[in-house]
């Protein structure tokens, strides 16, 4: 059964079909007591003003992804995506997504920009943790599920 919530979960949220949101869903994996989101008011600021100067021209100023975000573009590569939890930044262990930010879209894949020389690993982790705190507490909590299990 948990394996199955956790599924659906994945195919709401961003994996699956056009129109969906992961902000609708309902009843998301709680996260174990004692364990929360970043909410340190400085490093939430600091990404936030990251996130202003460096993220939002390509994924949003409010983190909702370039329109058309799930369809590929005459040269085949997929928009900026969503980073506010609809999308599929949140399947991504922090790790990934601090070295896709590091070193940009994989050879040919994307047109992510390699941030690794302008971005300091703090404003890194800050970035990570400001558009973790737009993200529903159920999508949050599916994704901390899925980091215990280590994927």
């Amino acid at each position: 059964m948990h394996g199955m919530l956790v599924a659906v979960l994945l195919t709401l949220a961003g994996c699956g079909g056009e129109g969906e949101d992961a902000a609708g869903l309902r009843g998301g994996l709680p996260v174990p007591e004692g364990v929360e989101r970043n909410t340190d008011p400085a490093l939430l600021t600091q990404g936030k003003q990251v996130y202003r100067q460096h993220c939002a021209n390509c994924h949003a100023a409010d983190a909702s992804g370039a329109p058309n975000w799930r369809k590929r573009d005459a040269e085949g590569f997929f928009p900026p995506p969503p980073l506010n939890g609809s999308g599929h930044a949140w399947h991504h262990s922090t790790e990934v997504l601090a070295d896709l930010i590091r070193n940009g879209s994989p050879g040919g894949k994307g047109r992510m920009p390699a941030w690794a020389g302008k971005l300091s690993e703090q404003e890194i982790t800050a970035v990570i943790a400001w558009f973790q705190s737009l993200w529903p507490q159920q999508v949050y909590d599916a994704w901390f599920e899925m980091q215990q299990r280590g994927r």
